[in-house]
């Protein structure tokens, strides 16, 4: 009869499989501004760096004089009582906050926003950062940190620099331990056993017979114990480049 598969305990909210989120500081979000502070240059002070858990960068806590505190991804150079800009006018130093229109092409930059006030998303992974590379009417082309290339409108704001901690991935966990508590802290369950490798009784893969290879698609109204792999998936895998006649 088998038992039930790791999708379907999952799914139950057990405490095992939760994401110990009460322990985590605050999102890293840029404050909300009007289309009329933007133009004008507000100051801040960094207060404070803080870690996060499950996040891999500390957080720089910002006091603005309007009054505003905000958590953001802290690139590297700043410091503690460091002043900060943000604004139109702000000027091209590390950790000034301005529109990525008013960047200039070739600066390197961090938690881009994708759209206007979202608070930032783009590269805030230690030791990430994207590269303005020009200025468009239809807004402004950045290169991401896969290298592919993207319009971003120029009122999405961005900080210059690049993310702390670099280099975090490059250490190496030496303990089993050391891994389970950042996969705790992150939320993932851990060890992950593959399908393919579990018996067939416990896993819609499983089975060390060649002929008994399932499909990894799988439709949305399938069950619980067979909703696993590519759900819905219109193709099985990543698009092949055609080469032109």
């Amino acid at each position: 009869m088998g038992k039930r598969i790791r999708v379907q305990r999952r799914g139950r909210g057990g405490s095992v499989f939760k994401a110990s989120t009460h322990k985590r500081v605050a999102p890293a979000r840029y404050p909300l501004m009007t289309t009329e502070d933007l133009k004008k240059v507000i100051s801040g002070v960094i207060e404070e760096f803080i870690h996060d858990p499950g996040r891999g960068t500390p957080l720089a806590l910002i006091r603005f004089e309007n009054g505003q505190t905000c958590y953001t991804i802290a690139p590297e150079g700043v410091y503690v009582g460091q002043k900060i800009q943000m604004g139109e006018k702000a000027s091209i130093e590390v950790g000034n906050i301005l529109p990525i229109g008013k960047i200039p092409e070739g600066t390197m930059v961090c938690n881009i926003e994708l759209h206007p006030g979202d608070g930032g998303k783009i590269a805030k992974s230690s030791g990430t950062y994207a590269i303005v590379v020009a200025h468009t009417a239809q807004g402004t082309i950045i290169k991401l940190p896969s290298g592919k290339t993207r319009y971003i409108n120029d009122k999405c704001r961005a900080t210059i620099g690049v993310v702390s901690g670099a280099g975090r991935t490059e250490k190496p966990f030496l303990k089993a331990g050391a891994k389970y508590h950042l996969m705790k802290a992150k939320g993932h369950k851990y060890p992950r056993t593959r399908g393919r490798a579990m018996i067939a009784a416990v896993h819609p893969y499983g089975s060390s017979k060649r002929s008994a290879r399932k499909v990894t698609t799988v439709s949305h109204g399938a069950p619980p114990g067979q909703k696993v792999g590519l759900i819905a998936a219109k193709g099985a895998g990543k698009k092949k480049k055609r080469k032109k006649a």
